[in-house]
């Protein structure tokens, strides 16, 4: 069953398919943890950017929907905002919030809808989940990461046709997942025709060391490239353990449009609460 992004052909300003609406913006949400006012102030100014088609959706809670329309109405945006609700009210929570965003569309454009799975992932719940979001918005699950069920719960998410959420990161080192949970992941959607998101901890390109937590963090690049791996049989644990960024660049660089298209129809997006961090990356490295 494939759930394969669409991705829009490069712009006029410069930005590969390989990077197109790779970023979803996740400013509300932890290390960040911006204003209302300030998320919704940058989000338009990036959108009027010359790296805006790096910019995907905006990412909100529901529990916050009332404040970001409030924000909305005073920010009068030209367009509506394209919007991925975070589902932190529970799954009864999820008609009231859709109700809310359909009432809002000259302010909002939903595309996507995210929530963490229950421990055990059944097919009586992900049913549930699909009837209640529409046929046109994109579902996106998260199973928790550490039991022995996590790669089956993976492959049901996909089986119901919503997208795998893989969480690379956190506010402790448990959150991390290791090279060979991600490469097992990556096994799992790439043969299985799905999407994926990732989220928390991809903040830069290339693997590396945080100096004041000593949290090693996975580079957004690191796994690009090793999606590329993962679909042509190359060595996915040895991308994603890099930390050479030339090396990593390089290899993304010389993807064929084709090849690109490919990678992205397999990692969609992720969410990062720095939209300048990774276009600053990819400047230096030369992808943009």
């Amino acid at each position: 069953m494939s759930s394969a992004v669409e991705l829009p052909p490069p712009g006029p300003r410069g930005v590969p398919p390989l990077l197109a609406r790779l970023v979803d913006d996740a400013a509300l949400f932890p290390p960040g943890n911006a204003a209302m006012p300030d998320a919704i102030a940058a989000h338009l100014e990036m959108r009027s950017s010359n790296r805006a088609a790096v910019m995907g959706l905006f990412l909100c809670p529901a529990s916050r929907l009332p404040e970001l329309i409030t924000e909305l109405i005073k920010a009068r945006p030209v367009k509506p905002v394209a919007l991925s609700l975070v589902i932190d009210t529970g799954l009864g929570g999820v008609p009231k919030a859709l109700s809310i965003v359909e009432s809002r569309t000259e302010l909002l454009a939903l595309r996507m809808v995210e929530m963490p799975a229950p421990s055990d992932v059944d097919d009586q719940w992900l049913e549930r989940v699909s009837e209640f979001v529409p046929e046109d918005v994109i579902r996106v699950i998260e199973p928790r990461r550490g039991g022995p069920d996590w790669l089956e719960s993976i492959r049901k998410v996909a089986e119901h046709g919503s997208w795998p959420k893989l969480r690379c990161g956190g506010l402790s080192q448990q959150a991390f997942p290791t090279v060979d949970e991600i490469s097992d992941f990556l096994s799992v959607v790439s043969t299985g025709g799905v999407s994926f998101k990732a989220t928390a901890g991809l903040h830069n390109a290339v693997r590396h060391t945080d100096e004041e937590t000593g949290f090693t963090h996975h580079g957004f690049l690191n796994l690009l490239v090793a999606t590329a791996r993962s679909l042509s049989g190359g060595d996915v644990r040895e991308a994603l353990g890099s930390t050479d960024s030339d090396a990593l660049a390089k290899e993304a660089g010389e993807l064929s449009e084709a090849a690109a298209h490919a990678v992205r129809g397999v990692f969609a997006s992720y969410g990062s609460c720095s939209l300048a961090e990774p276009v600053a990356d990819l400047e230096q490295l030369g992808l943009l």
